[in-house]
């Protein structure tokens, strides 16, 4: 080829890459699973279940259920280490605050043995722990709030000493008004974005009538994990199958730079009735690699 048609050639094809959406280009991230999805299975078979998942193509695990040194019945050593033998990771887990009287006894969370925890996580291979859920006593007042964003950045400090970053998993209610302010907004200006970041539950958002983008405007790269399930089009209190839904989720990833997101993890709460937890799983990786 002359070297006039060769320079010509190729810089069509650069104009042609140019005018492809930028989607196109978007970072290929590795698809993640909250095991939570399947509750209903995990503890019969822990291995077997992790196996399943890894062999579906799951490349990241977020655990839930730490309590006294164990998830799933083998020490967290013991997880990170079979886990990583399937050619996946765990990179996330969740945890509690331990405030309320339902969950004074558990022992690993932010009130009671944390850093036993942080140091469990680390053993895991963990690079991120999350605050899952306030229990409906720990959270009857902005004061409330306030002081779990305190607790919250402490044991921030805990987890950054230990090369591990803390996350706070956020629901419907922390949006819902609490004398004129969103105890959401209340705790993004409280929370030391050094120490905490956000783990957005996307759907949670969506059922509460806010739009995560405009969150990403406001508050640049500070949701760096998210939980990737669907609203049911007829139903929104149900979830669907990841895909199949009412969310854009194209137009999310789209942004998940500006967001600053690290890892996603795709969840159910509910189940569509024809299916079961497992082949929910299976189907919403083929959706999401889809559209990745």
């Amino acid at each position: 080829m002359k070297r006039r048609t060769f320079l010509q050639t190729t810089s069509l094809a650069a104009v042609g890459l140019a005018a492809l959406p930028s989607m196109a280009f978007a970072p290929k991230y590795p698809v993640g699973l909250q095991l939570y999805t399947l509750r209903d299975i995990i503890g019969k078979d822990p291995k077997g279940v992790c196996k399943m998942v890894a062999d579906l193509g799951y490349k990241e695990f977020e655990a839930f259920g730490y309590n006294d040194g164990k998830l799933f019945g083998m020490t967290a050593k013991e997880f990170g280490a079979y886990v990583r033998d399937l050619g996946a990771r765990v990179t996330s887990g969740h945890y509690m605050m331990g405030n309320s009287p339902g969950t004074k006894a558990m022992k690993g969370t932010v009130s009671n043995e944390w850093s036993r925890a942080v140091a469990d996580a680390k053993e895991t291979g963990q690079e991120f722990m999350v605050v899952a859920f306030l229990m409906p006593d720990e959270r009857k007042s902005l004061d409330d709030y306030k002081r779990i964003c305190e607790q919250l950045n402490k044991a921030g400090e805990t987890c950054k000493a230990n090369g591990i970053r803390l996350n706070y998993h956020n629901h419907a209610f922390e949006f819902e008004l609490m004398d004129g302010q969103k105890p959401f907004d209340a705790m993004l200006a409280s929370l030391d974005p050094s120490l905490v970041g956000i783990e957005l539950d996307l759907y949670w958002t969506y059922f509460a009538n806010e739009n995560p983008l405009e969150y990403f405007k406001k508050h640049p790269g500070r949701f760096e994990q998210w939980h990737v399930k669907d609203m049911d089009k007829v139903d929104r209190k149900r979830n669907a199958i990841v895909g199949t839904g009412s969310i854009d989720f194209k137009s999310i990833f789209a942004q998940a730079s500006l967001a600053g997101m690290k890892h996603f993890y795709v969840e159910h709460d509910t189940f569509p009735i024809s299916s079961s937890s497992s082949e929910s799983v299976k189907q919403a990786i083929k959706n999401v690699d889809a559209w990745m």
